[in-house]
């Protein structure tokens, strides 16, 4: 553009080509959303029942299924040790798991905002598709919408999962007995922290890795061994702490925990101790606690060391006679202190 003689250009950056994008088009339901699905989603995916493109899958089991759902908001969608979804797959995958049930199916639903880019879209796809493969679990229905630029925050996942119950006895916390042992399957706090800093910008060298995984193996491993596992839980949003105390509560019991015994990584130590946090009441999303009965404690640690998720796996407290709802935990210096569910937004959208 020129006047007066004098010319100049715009310096700003291009915008990516509306095929390198996700645009409004494709949630129309028309030939937009036919070409994302058959171009995008369903070969990054690749799940031959997304192929039959019914309106949902049909499915076969016998006897008693386990059914839940959960919703992923992190940001940012990409984090050291994981993203957005891995994280979708594994965390439906654990709940199935904490549940006593074998992971069989699970549905997915993408909420997409407009400009998203399609190779962000294929990224969290393929890491979907790799953490089914590596749980057991097949994708097998799903839904895609898309909202305006601005609504969303580039990508959310909604998944559901169906998987066969297998535990002998229910998985409750109203199972548990005074001098049943908490069984921690290994360190905490990596996941919160790890999203924490990469959304923050703190630049930890080397970064703090997510902990995301699936914990299905061991747990299947424990519940086929005869060892009476009484109730299983993982601590993700509001940490061990909040775990702990639902618990407690629920199972109108005490729960004494020693803080020596609960592995802390020395980097996530830190970044909790700069920001003020309790390691106690951060995420993870690769860890689960078990109940057992105290004679079962060292066969349940040989086999939950045997699998690689599960390796640190220690006994970490106990449930005791006491006032029901109360988890106290013992500092160094042997003094304990009653711990709490985690209060506020310390720790926004990690999951």
């Amino acid at each position: 553009m020129s006047g007066g003689g004098a010319e100049f250009a715009l310096a700003c950056p291009p915008l990516p080509a509306a095929d390198e994008t996700v645009q409004l088009a494709h949630g129309s339901g028309g030939r937009a959303t036919a070409r994302l699905l058959e171009t995008i989603i369903r070969p990054a995916l690749a799940e031959p029942e997304l192929d039959r493109q019914h309106d949902g899958a049909i499915l076969e089991a016998a006897g008693p299924l386990a059914f839940t759902t959960d919703s992923y908001v992190v940001r940012p969608l990409f984090f050291p040790g994981g993203d957005i979804g891995a994280l979708a797959v594994n965390g439906t995958v654990n709940d199935l798991a904490m549940c006593g049930a074998r992971p069989l199916w699970l549905s997915v639903g993408l909420i997409l905002e407009e400009g998203l880019s399609l190779a962000t879209l294929r990224a969290a796809l393929g890491s979907m598709r790799a953490a089914a493969a590596a749980a057991g679990v097949r994708l097998v229905t799903g839904d895609t919408k898309v909202v305006e630029r601005g609504k969303a925050d580039g990508m959310f996942i909604t998944t559901a999962g169906i998987g066969q119950v297998v535990a002998p006895a229910p998985i409750a916390p109203d199972r548990l007995r005074p001098g049943d042992v908490v069984i921690l399957s290994g360190d905490i706090g990596r996941h919160g922290m790890a999203v924490m800093a990469a959304r923050e910008g703190f630049g930890f060298t080397p970064a703090i890795e997510s902990d995301c995984a699936a914990v299905a193996a061991p747990v299947l491993a424990l519940l086929a061994s005869g060892i009476a596992v009484h109730c299983l839980r993982d601590p993700t949003r509001g940490g061990l702490a909040s775990a702990m105390v639902e618990i407690a509560e629920k199972a109108q019991c005490a729960i004494a925990l020693d803080e020596a015994l609960i592995p802390v990584r020395a980097d996530v130590a830190a970044a909790c101790d700069l920001l003020g946090l309790d390691p106690l009441q951060v995420a993870c999303e690769g860890r689960f606690v078990a109940f057992v009965p105290s004679a079962d404690a060292e066969p349940a640690l040989a086999l939950l060391r045997a699998h690689p998720v599960s390796a640190g796996a220690r006994v970490i407290g106990a449930v005791t006679v006491g006032s029901a709802g109360q988890v106290s935990c013992r500092g160094p210096l042997g003094i304990a202190r009653a711990l709490d569910m985690l209060s506020g937004e310390a720790l926004p959208r990690i999951c």
